[in-house]
């Protein structure tokens, strides 16, 4: 079946291999086109990045998309062994897609937060479908959980010698990444965005407001990266306050200088940003 079939007021959307690769797909694409996006490439700059633009990221979601049908097919067909051994058969092909996308732009890492989160999302689509099991977004949500149970533990917190950003972040900070909001089944999307989601506003204006809201909460590697957690905490209190008194295309644009001039981009809201459309997709 493919499309979306409504059937009652319990309705379920029903979703085939090629439509969950494109809703991937399209999210990324509305995710890097809205603008104006604080810190982030969009249509008006490349943000805090000087090695990125929108071109690139264009060409980076071209190489990346074909692979999201591979990863609901690894789902699907490997929806009988235990969860807990889904991310060790699906590691290969999401390394594959990871060197797809440097390919593409040349070593340059414009996709690699949201290979992982919308791979495991595809892989978790494929395994309910072939489950028989309602694609919701609770089930979905709770199987990606499943598959990556244990996943802090195993890569960041039984690590004594950090040797990679994200264990050093960990080590420093505790800060858990993307690793962790998958293991939690996207809690941030679903406690912080999907609750506010409001479908009757025009499409830039809610995925505006949705990556304010993810801003502000999210513990995002990228920033403490590039600022410690002052950047990090600098952003969380500057999209804290634009949510309560109000915010508009100025003061987003002003907001995206505020975060140049101090080098931060929020690229794992970014990812999340992209996470939570493909949710918005599903009924609850």
């Amino acid at each position: 079946m493919t499309g979306y079939d409504v059937t009652n007021s319990a309705a379920v959307i029903a979703v085939s291999p090629p439509l969950i690769a494109n809703l991937a797909r399209q999210a990324m694409i509305d995710e890097v086109n809205l603008t104006p996006k604080p810190g982030l490439v969009d249509r008006d700059n490349s943000g805090a990045h000087r090695d990125m633009d929108l071109a690139l990221f264009m060409c980076s979601i071209d190489a990346i998309t074909p692979w999201f049908s591979q990863f609901y097919q690894l789902g699907y067909e490997h929806a009988w062994r235990p969860a807990a051994e889904v991310l060790t058969i699906i590691r290969p092909a999401g390394i594959a897609c990871e060197q797809a996308m440097f390919s593409a732009t040349g070593g340059v890492n414009t996709h690699k937060g949201g290979i992982f989160s919308l791979g495991i999302l595809c892989v978790a689509a494929g395994r309910l479908s072939a489950l028989e099991n309602a694609l919701t977004q609770r089930s979905l949500c709770r199987q990606v959980s499943e598959i990556t149970q244990g996943l802090v533990a195993r890569e960041l917190m039984m690590r004594r010698h950090a040797s990679t950003a994200g264990e050093r972040l960990y080590q420093r900070w505790g800060l858990t990444g993307a690793r962790g909001e998958v293991e939690s089944g996207f809690r941030i999307i679903r406690q912080s965005v999907l609750p506010f989601w409001q479908r009757h506003q025009p499409d830039d204006r809610c995925l505006h407001d949705a990556l304010l809201r993810l801003m502000a909460v999210n513990p995002d590697t990228n920033l403490a990266a590039r600022g410690g957690l002052q950047g990090l905490r600098f952003v969380q209190r500057y999209a804290q306050n634009l949510l309560l008194k109000g915010w508009n295309r100025a003061s987003l644009e002003q907001m995206d200088r505020a975060l140049i001039a101090r080098n931060l981009s929020p690229g794992g809201s970014a990812d999340l940003l992209a996470v939570a459309q493909v949710l918005s997709a599903l009924v609850y």
